[in-house]
């Protein structure tokens, strides 16, 4: 019992209205990705109230949200959702419980910000795939929708830069001291 209140205060040290929620379901209704996750929004948020650390540390939701903030902002009792999902997988990276492709995902993402200052899809498909050692797996479906999107104009051949990216470095430096 010790161990899940444990949990449940430690995951509150970060966002404390976690205590506030009571099931509304608002979250999960507004989730555009909850069909495809194992727990939904308010059952991660359960979870964690009833300290259910295992549970919710090796949910796939935590890779799954795509971190829209839509649960947050329709949610009634101002719980950010967000930032929870933030917290819980940091979490489970820390205890090495990540299975998913999503941490792999998430420092790909967050490391072609950091240099470009915005996100290169086809950068971002090939370094994900180098880091995932699946670079020269050729998916065909992969493939068709890749080369629909590039006919009609919805990927760029060539990365664009924004002017200032040494402002985003230094934002990303910031935000990684106060960790």
């Amino acid at each position: 019992m010790k161990k899940q209140r444990a949990f449940t205060h430690e995951v509150a040290a970060e966002v404390p209205e976690v205590y506030r929620c009571y099931q509304c379901l608002t979250c999960t209704l507004g989730c555009p990705v909850a069909f495809a996750m194992d727990l939904y929004p308010h059952e991660i948020v359960k979870y964690v109230q009833l300290g259910a650390r295992d549970k919710v540390l090796n949910s796939s939701a935590l890779w799954t949200c795509a971190s829209c903030e839509t649960c947050a902002t329709r949610c009634p009792n101002e719980i950010e959702i967000v930032q929870l999902m933030d917290c819980l997988r940091r979490m489970a990276i820390a205890e090495k419980r990540a299975r998913e492709k999503g941490p792999i995902l998430n420092r790909v993402f967050l490391d072609a910000i950091r240099k470009r200052g915005r996100i290169h899809e086809i950068s971002l498909i090939v370094d994900l795939k180098r880091k995932t050692g699946e670079l020269f797996r050729l998916d065909k479906d992969e493939m068709r929708l890749g080369l629909a999107m590039l006919r009609r104009g919805k990927l760029k051949l060539l990365p664009t830069r924004i002017k200032e990216t040494n402002v985003m470095k230094r934002l990303f430096s910031h935000v990684e001291k106060k960790r």
